[in-house]
């Protein structure tokens, strides 16, 4: 089930590119405060890079129109990672360029209904070719909160990694989450284009749900910085004890740095 001043900014997507294979050697502080589905909401003033898309009047099929929701991270200061599939066509269809409906990001914050946080309209989205990720394009960058860093090193079976979304917390009555949910997990399985991912902490059962889509699996270096490892793309009924489908980052770093130096 789908869950689905330019110079300036170039400059410090270089450095970050560069911190993501310098970092790949570092230790890393774990916070033991922290859940998605069968957990806590994450702490106040952590993960700012976390995003919440909203997207508005999504075209279906039958002529009707529905609002959805899904997860990503701020990896430039133009640019959001998320999964591919959040960004389609009246017929599901995965799409680059402007988006087909309203899509609107909101970041720097854990619970919408606290003052603060930032939030952008995206003006163009770029598909992977080879997984179910997308580049989300923001209206203007964003300085003052520092993005995951994307590395070229290949996850490995046993990996703890951390989950940061803002999905629902069940699959029953599910509606998209209004405050930011993290969760630990272990990856279970690697494969060419994806990894499979399971529940660790505070329970088996941790797990990505509906509108966590695109949400970034990540080592944290604090609560303020990390290093992407993939993108939630797909799984079981949620809370779930099985492997979720996870998009890899490092097989499309260079398509990323393309994508992101071009623009």
């Amino acid at each position: 089930m789908t869950r689905a001043a330019r110079i300036e900014g170039i400059t410090q997507v270089v450095i970050l590119l560069v911190m993501g294979v310098m970092a790949a050697a570092a230790s890393f502080t774990h916070i033991h405060d922290l859940a998605v589905a069968n957990g806590q909401p994450a702490a106040p003033g952590t993960y700012p890079f976390a995003v919440k898309f909203t997207m508005t009047n999504v075209p279906r099929p039958d002529g009707t129109h529905n609002n959805s929701a899904c997860s990503g991270s701020l990896i430039a200061p133009e640019w959001v990672i998320t999964a591919g599939h959040c960004f389609h066509d009246i017929n599901r269809v995965r799409v680059s360029g402007p988006p087909q409906y309203q899509t609107t990001a909101t970041l720097g914050t854990v619970n919408l209904a606290d003052p603060g946080g930032e939030t952008r309209t995206i003006v163009d989205v770029r598909q992977s070719p080879v997984n179910d990720i997308a580049l989300a394009k923001l209206s203007s960058p964003i300085f003052d909160i520092a993005p995951l860093v994307v590395k070229p090193t290949a996850p490995v079976v046993g990996q703890t990694l951390e989950l940061a979304g803002w999905g629902a917390t069940s699959d029953v009555n599910a509606v998209p989450g209004t405050v930011l949910n993290v969760g630990q997990v272990a990856v279970g399985g690697v494969n060419a284009s994806t990894i499979g991912v399971h529940g660790v902490f505070p329970l088996p059962t941790t797990s990505a749900c509906l509108y966590d889509s695109g949400a970034p699996y990540f080592q944290p270096i604090g609560t303020k910085l990390g290093i992407l490892v993939s993108v939630e793309s797909d799984g079981p009924s949620c809370p779930h004890d099985q492997l979720e489908t996870t998009a890899r980052a490092d097989v499309v770093f260079n398509w990323i740095y393309q994508q992101i130096i071009s623009s």
